[in-house]
């Protein structure tokens, strides 16, 4: 059986951190910067980053059609941080031109941890990730702060002022977390996502 291929949206952030990862976890990973990029690949990661930025890339490099009709197709799509952003259907915080792709019946606060000198670590467990809790890192991170009837909460962090804040969630074949594993080593999570894009093809 192929190794499914995953895209990483590499417009703005983590890059080449998510495409190591994604290797790891046993994808063909590849940077997509193009529609032709996009129509090659069985998922897609959109990496942590700044919001505002990578939604107006999107825009500038056409992609923002092509990736929402994949979705509406069911592509798979992880998004971390930023990328979380990119996938909720309501963002408070934000810039009002800033658009996403509205993915996962969520709301979202944009920077909700704080500015960067906020930015800090603590253990999440995460539902259907075996091996224990990860050890999160969050950058100027969003969290959720409602989910529609159909999102699965994965994770919530469970130490320190934000305690209970939902920090991972799963929509069909959607996943999006506030923190970012590919800074960590932990390759569990693109494991796990890899395999959604394993049974998706």
């Amino acid at each position: 059986m192929r190794a499914p291929t995953v895209g990483v949206l590499a417009l703005q952030g983590d890059v080449r951190e998510h495409v190591t990862a994604l290797a790891a976890a046993g994808a063909d990973a590849r940077p997509v910067r193009r529609p032709v990029e996009l129509d090659a690949v069985d998922g897609l990661v959109i990496p942590g980053g700044e919001s505002t930025t990578i939604s107006k890339l999107v825009d500038v490099f056409e992609l923002r059609e092509p990736i929402d009709k994949r979705i509406a197709g069911g592509m798979p799509v992880y998004g971390s941080c930023a990328g979380m952003i990119m996938l909720a259907g309501e963002v408070l915080d934000g810039r009002p031109d800033q658009r996403g792709f509205a993915g996962i019946e969520m709301t979202v606060r944009r920077n909700a941890f704080g500015r960067q000198v906020d930015s800090f670590e603590a253990p999440v467990e995460v539902t259907g990730v075996e091996g224990g809790p990860f050890h999160a890192v969050f950058i100027r991170a969003p969290w959720v702060e409602r989910v529609g009837d159909g999102v699965e909460v994965l994770g919530r962090v469970t130490d320190g002022p934000a305690t209970d804040r939902i920090v991972a969630v799963r929509q069909g074949n959607l996943l999006a977390t506030s923190f970012h594993p590919e800074l960590t080593g932990d390759r569990r999570l693109h494991a796990y996502f890899v395999e959604l894009v394993r049974a998706a093809a």
